[in-house]
Formats: structure tokens, sequence, C-alpha cells
């Protein structure tokens, strides 16, 4: 019985050594037979109980040869089927053929806005300047000269860490100005872009994460024209070049005096009027000369210098830019929506 089993490992070893293949499939199937975990030579091993004692080690020998030879086998057949394919698939290569469509990704509206409103400042001397969105309490709020019974500090309207009254996800990019002006002296010529969150209601017109930039401007005799003009030349290179903008007086703790800067879209259109609720103005920024207060606070002297700030809701001008009707379709990483600004590089 001994003498069949070891006649059986043999035959399978020899009929490994002949096997002749020509094809990917016939590779694969030369590999399920031999390799597969169903091979056929697993059964060879589950023979090795009826193998005597004294020549178990033989039988051991043999089957380890059996299996080595498969998988020598394997590695050889495979390397000369990837062969025969690749010189087949160079040799049916139509040099003379016009190329495939080359597939072009989609970029998020939030990304192509953001990076055409860095564009513009850069161009005119303004640099880049990012920071952390898990802020300190000083950075956010009282150095930006608000104070501890401002409403903002409420944790109705801000994300506080857990178990935390002094840390918080940072509400505006303005703690970056902070900290910029902390470890800069002037002048001071940045914009600060990224995400920030407030604790807000989710509807189609607010969410509680978004976008902004921000600019600070601090030198010497800055004034409320360099501002104007600034941003002056921002709406026109954003919007087009007969872009025509106005300032309305408003309120913001870091700035004095403070205004709000609107563009005309005009009325002609019901989507334009739909958009400026029939005004014709869109509001695009909030700005001010920085508050002299916000100056101290961060070891600057405000007899000496000044300066503006600005800052720019990414979503509400990506969502005037491409007609989106409701924010939450930016945040949804929904592909069909995505893919609609595939041609935005």
């Amino acid at each position: 019985m001994a003498d069949a089993i070891f006649q059986k490992a043999e035959e399978t070893k020899q009929k490994i050594l002949d096997t002749e293949v020509t094809t990917a499939e016939q590779l694969e199937a030369f590999r399920i037979q031999y390799l597969g975990t169903k091979n056929q030579i697993k059964p060879l091993f589950a023979e090795m109980r009826n193998i005597p004692n004294e020549r178990k080690k033989e039988y051991g020998q043999l089957l380890n040869d059996v299996k080595q030879t498969a998988e020598q086998k394997f590695d050889s057949l495979k390397a000369a089927v990837a062969g025969d394919v690749t010189q087949q698939t160079v040799a049916d290569i139509d040099m003379t053929a016009p190329p495939g469509e080359l597939m072009v990704g989609s970029r998020h509206p939030v990304s192509i806005v953001m990076n055409r409103i860095i564009n513009i400042f850069t161009k005119i001397g303004f640099t880049v300047a990012e920071d952390r969105e898990i802020e300190d309490d000083w950075h956010n709020f009282t150095a930006m000269n608000t104070p501890e019974d401002h409403p903002a500090r409420d944790m109705q309207d801000t994300f506080y860490l857990k178990d935390s009254t002094t840390h918080l996800l940072r509400t505006h990019t303005s703690s970056v100005q902070a900290r910029v002006m902390t470890s800069q002296k002037p002048p001071i010529r940045i914009i600060a872009p990224g995400r920030v969150y407030r604790n807000e209601t989710i509807s189609a017109r607010s969410h509680c994460q978004f976008h902004q930039v921000e600019g600070l401007y601090v030198d010497e005799k800055v004034s409320f024209a360099d501002m104007k003009q600034t941003l002056d030349y921002f709406a026109r290179e954003m919007y087009g070049p007969e872009t025509k903008i106005r300032l309305r007086p408003s309120f913001f703790p870091f700035t004095e005096p403070s205004a709000e800067m609107d563009v005309w879209m005009g009325t002609k259109t019901e989507e334009a009027k739909k958009l400026t609720k029939g005004t014709g103005w869109l509001e695009v920024l909030g700005c001010g000369i920085v508050d002299p207060n916000v100056l101290e606070n961060c070891n600057i002297d405000s007899d000496k210098y000044s300066g503006f700030a600005f800052g720019i809701g990414i979503e509400r001008s990506a969502m005037q830019k491409y007609g989106i009707s409701d924010i939450r379709m930016i945040f949804e990483n929904d592909i069909r929506f995505i893919s609609q600004f595939r041609s935005e590089i």
C-alpha cells in the first residue's frame, strides 16, 4: 500500500513537470489545480497516516519536493505568459490612433473660491498665515476685544471642548491674526484662510462649520481709505472690472469704525433679485479699522501703528458664484454635486 502512495506522488510530480501553459486562463487553471485551497497535492499529505513510521521521513521529503516543483513551475509559466502578453500588447499598439479622453478630476467649490481669493491678495503683497483650529479663549476672544460677558462666549454660540471653559473650536480666523500680531512686529500684511465653527442651527442658509479668509494689514498711517482701495481692487478682480461696491456702517468688537461691504449684482434677473432680496446689493464681507485695544492686547503701539482687517465668508461667495441654493450641499460630499465643477482646475 505504501508503494502505491509513493507512486501516486511521483506521478503527480511528473504531471506538473509535463504541463504546458500558453494563456492566462490555463495558468490560472494550473494554479487552482496544484496551488489552490483545494489542490491535488493536499490529499497526498493526508496519506501520511498510511505510511509506515520508518518511511514517513522519506515520504515527507517527497511531498515537499512535489509542492516545490508546483511552485517553481507556476513561477516559470507565469513569467512566460506575462512575456507573451507584453510582446503581444506592444505589437498591437497603433501609434497613429488618437489618444483617449483624459479624465479631469473635480475640485470642491470651496477650494476653488478660496484659492481665487488667496491669489488675488497675494498679488498685492499679502502672505498666507495658518494656525490651529482648536484655540484658547484669549486668542479667540480676549485679544480680539471681546469681553467676558459678550454673548459669543456663551456655550449656545460656541463649541467649547468637553469639560473646558478655556479651549474651543475657533469661531473665526481672527485668532490667527492675534497669534501673528503677538509673534511679529509691524508691518504685517496677511490673509488667514481656514475652517471655523459656530453653534448654529443647520439650515439652507447657515451651518455649524464654514470657511473664512480674513485679512489684516498693520503699519504706520494705515487709513480707512487704504482699506477701501484694497477691497475695491478685490471686488473688481473677483466679480469683474465693472463691479461697484458700497460700505455700510456696522459693528464688530475688534474694529472701529466697522463696515459691511456689498457688491452690486443688479435686479435685472430673477436670480439676482432672489440673491439680493430685491435690493440689488449682495453683502460679501465685513471690515473695519483695527481697534486700538486689539493692537495693545497684542503688544503693538497703537499710537504709532494702525491697521485694517476684513473677513470673507467662502461658502456665501461660492453660493453666489455657482448659484447654489442650499449650503448643506457643500458639506455632503455628494459626487453628483462635486462633479459639476470638473472643468474648474
